[in-house]
């Protein structure tokens, strides 16, 4: 099998513009992926719109189309799936990398659950969306705690317990109570989180101080059982009856991964080590792209500001 130029390790819309740089440049590449393309927004909330416009999530010299002022979930595949059609990326989805070691050449020798390749350059673009920052308390292994939410049907009618204050915990209350959930939030500072979308925020305030949302700040769970949750609030211990647990606490990227394959963490914040002008990490000619850069810090790096690392990242190969 002949050596690639560049094996990219993820088939987000970063790793597409990656893609897309590489064969702009006439290298030999391959992108795959453990899932479906652009697996991540895949999975994001049915309904979920983006903070950014259409402009800055476009990739590749193709302009993404919207009519309204934000994306959405759907637009965004449509459009992720339209860039990938329109460049021909050569991909190989639903096929995961188990590790990339180097042999005696300086290669690397990237085995799959499906095929074994070599490559001269590796780029991971895996972003970090595909591990839940967990409570780490007593019953969250229960069916009822969800670590990611869909849509809001399922909960009609039941008294659903959301933690976090960020842009997913609020989406999540807001539109569960709109189908006439019980909400009572779970937050553990005194207010609703600072990024929280500036057209979303008022919604999420009207509801808890009328009284339609419950909000318990400075709170956390201690422990959760089939029908209730004991919290700890700044009054003391409080039980709560309880149908449904949203932990919508953040993700963090497969830092197990990354160390396997050789990328210095952090102590930390866990951020990789890497060159942020070259992108090129402690291993030589290993690349990041993308907010996986962040490491636990998973609000540094959006589509929007890590799309230029692609070229940062082809130009240092090509330059070799």
């Amino acid at each position: 099998m002949a050596i690639k130029d560049v094996i990219i390790i993820g088939a987000g819309p970063i790793g597409l513009s990656c893609g897309i740089a590489a064969q702009n440049a006439g290298l030999d590449y391959l992108i795959i992926d453990k899932g479906t393309l652009v697996n991540s927004l895949f999975n994001y909330p049915l309904f979920m719109r983006f903070f950014s416009t259409a402009d800055r999530l476009d990739i590749g010299g193709l302009p993404f189309m919207c009519i309204a002022p934000k994306p959405g979930r759907q637009e965004a595949l449509e459009y992720y799936r339209s860039v990938t059609e329109y460049h021909h990326l050569n991909i190989h989805l639903f096929e995961k990398v188990l590790d990339c070691p180097k042999n005696e050449s300086g290669e690397f020798i990237v085995a799959t659950t499906k095929e074994t390749y070599t490559a001269k350059n590796i780029i991971v673009a895996t972003g970090f969306y595909d591990f839940p920052m967990l409570l780490e308390v007593p019953g969250e292994n229960l069916p009822k705690v969800r670590h990611y939410y869909k849509e809001p049907h399922e909960y009609a009618f039941q008294k659903v317990i959301v933690v976090g204050a960020s842009n997913s915990s609020v989406d999540a209350a807001l539109e569960t109570w709109h189908k006439g959930a019980e909400v009572t939030m779970i937050v553990r500072s005194n207010e609703i989180g600072k990024r929280v979308k500036y057209w979303v925020r008022p919604d999420i305030e009207n509801r808890i101080k009328e009284g339609s949302i419950r909000a318990l700040f400075y709170s956390h769970i201690v422990e959760i059982r089939e029908k209730e949750v004991d919290v700890m609030t700044s009054d003391g211990l409080v039980t709560l009856e309880n149908d449904f647990v949203l932990a919508l606490t953040g993700y963090r990227p497969d830092f197990s991964f990354l160390e396997k394959i050789g990328i210095e963490l952090d102590e930390v914040a866990k951020r990789p080590l890497h060159n942020p002008e070259t992108m090129e990490t402690n291993v030589a000619n290993l690349y990041l792209a993308g907010v996986v850069c962040g490491g636990l810090e998973t609000h540094l790096w959006f589509i929007e500001n890590s799309r230029d690392h692609a070229d940062k990242i082809i130009q240092n190969i090509l330059s070799r």
